[in-house]
């Protein structure tokens, strides 16, 4: 093997951190701005949202456990604060939605996805820290979202509540949609990185579950896509196919099955994540780059390719070059970099574009937002020095 990944990707992590370090950091409300245009201008009005925060919590505390960078600590330490003082429920449980400028809350819904964040971010903030109180945080929202969430006669997990958990239909939502694969990814990458701090036998049992219903209900047998919406009994809804959300899936399930560390689990999702690999290859252009997603009922492509699922094809390529040994999969990852070196840094203000259009011009979204976070980019550069 031969590449250039590792130290490029080292680099990379360092211009992506110091960018949230040096135009995000709210000085006047506290905790970060909740969106910075593409210039790098900030809105110190904009709301502030869980997942974007949680999201930074995630990514400094993993980014000073990989390199006990003080700064990184410090940051995560802040977006902690934050999410304690203003995000997390202290009457409901759990945490809100949004909250305004200055913290007061807007949007007050218990998203689980929101919630599955926050959980992820507290257990890698103990892994980081070894702080107890995030830890029982932690421990706090998986029995939630267990509460409340969990589907105990068809397995996963609903989507949605009002702050006092009561049953929500958000506003223009498909009635028919009971559950989405993107819910019940993050509530297993959240249960991984919580059993890795916290090996409880319910916990197992139920991480091992998501797995299963990842196995038989949301992957396509036939086709090795992921099947993105639901109704309660798991019929499929639509004919989408996300590329990126094809290729995170693909190592993360392995992720959880070796933090599981059952043999026979971990052997079935090797195999599904070449599948999910090349699944996702169908997505590809001829620079590298990976497409948006596309409509399998009418054949239409949404033409773009935005910043995260570049980040994920790193991984996911490198995670099925790892398993194969097959060097086309290395050499996949190398091409993602690549486009993501083309097309995606933003060489002019930093940090990465939320992505270009099928004529390569670059999409007008924010820098960061309510979506537009660390996590994925900085991720797959930790994945990357961890990996090779």
């Amino acid at each position: 093997m031969h590449t250039d990944l590792k130290p490029a990707l080292q680099q990379e992590l360092t211009n992506i951190l110091g960018f949230w370090m040096k135009h995000t950091v709210d000085e006047q409300s506290g905790g970060f701005y909740g969106r910075l245009a593409n210039d790098n201008t900030p809105d110190r009005f904009a709301l502030k949202g869980s997942v974007l925060n949680a999201r930074i919590l995630w990514t400094f505390s993993a980014a000073w456990h990989a390199t006990r960078e003080p700064a990184y600590l410090r940051m995560a330490q802040r977006a902690y604060d934050y999410i304690n003082t203003y995000l997390v429920d202290k009457e409901f449980g759990g945490v809100l939605w949004c909250v305004d400028y200055a913290g007061h809350p807007i949007e007050t819904q218990k998203q689980v996805y929101a919630i599955a964040f926050t959980l992820y971010a507290f257990s890698e903030y103990y892994r980081a820290t070894g702080l107890e109180e995030a830890r029982v945080k932690a421990i706090g929202l998986y029995s939630l979202i267990q509460l409340y969430g969990y589907d105990c006669v068809y397995g996963g997990y609903q989507e949605v509540f009002t702050r006092d958990w009561k049953a929500f239909s958000s506003p223009g939502a498909d009635p028919g949609i009971k559950k989405s694969m993107s819910t019940q990814l993050h509530i297993l990458e959240a249960y991984t990185a919580l059993y890795s701090v916290w090996p409880d036998a319910g916990l197992k049992g139920h991480l091992r579950g998501l797995l299963l219903v990842f196995h038989d209900k949301i992957v396509n047998k036939q086709t090795g896509h992921l099947q993105l919406f639901f109704d309660e009994q798991w019929n499929p809804l639509g004919d989408v196919l996300s590329y990126g959300h094809d290729i995170e899936a693909s190592w993360l399930l392995l992720l959880a099955a070796e933090t599981l560390g059952e043999g026979p689990l971990i052997e079935k999702f090797r195999a599904l994540a070449i599948r999910m690999a090349d699944a996702a290859v169908e997505g590809l252009d001829t620079d590298g780059g990976l497409w948006q997603q596309l409509n399998a009922e009418g054949k239409k492509l949404t033409a773009e390719k935005r910043w995260w699922p570049q980040a994920e094809a790193i991984t996911g390529f490198v995670n099925a070059w790892q398993i194969s040994k097959d060097e086309k999969y290395l050499r996949l990852a190398e091409g993602s970099w690549k486009f993501v070196q083309s097309y995606i840094l933003d060489k002019e203000h930093g940090e990465w574009c939320w992505g270009i259009d099928a004529d390569k011009q670059k999409l007008p979204e924010d820098k960061a937002g309510l979506w537009k976070c660390p996590y994925h980019n900085s991720r797959a550069c930790l994945e990357v020095m961890r990996r090779l």
